[in-house]
């Protein structure tokens, strides 16, 4: 069963800290956003293994948009 990062609110991506392939534990940190001049860390939901990245650096995103599959 698939699992999404979510977009918590719209920004710019500046970081992907994880790769297709990649296996990551609860709450780790796999996306850094920024937003309103701050850098936000987005955890991933569960653990699993990243499935597709759907973003890329310097990608404007909105609230709410799909930024990475885990299954």
């Amino acid at each position: 069963m698939s699992k999404e990062v979510i977009a918590p609110m719209p920004g710019t991506i500046i970081d992907i800290l994880v790769n297709v392939g990649d296996e990551v534990l609860e709450y780790q940190e796999v996306i850094i956003l920024e937003a309103m001049k701050m850098e936000n860390a987005i955890p991933s939901t569960e653990a699993g293994t990243v499935k597709e990245i759907n973003v890329q650096v310097n990608d404007k995103v909105a609230t709410n948009q799909v930024l990475m599959v885990l299954e």
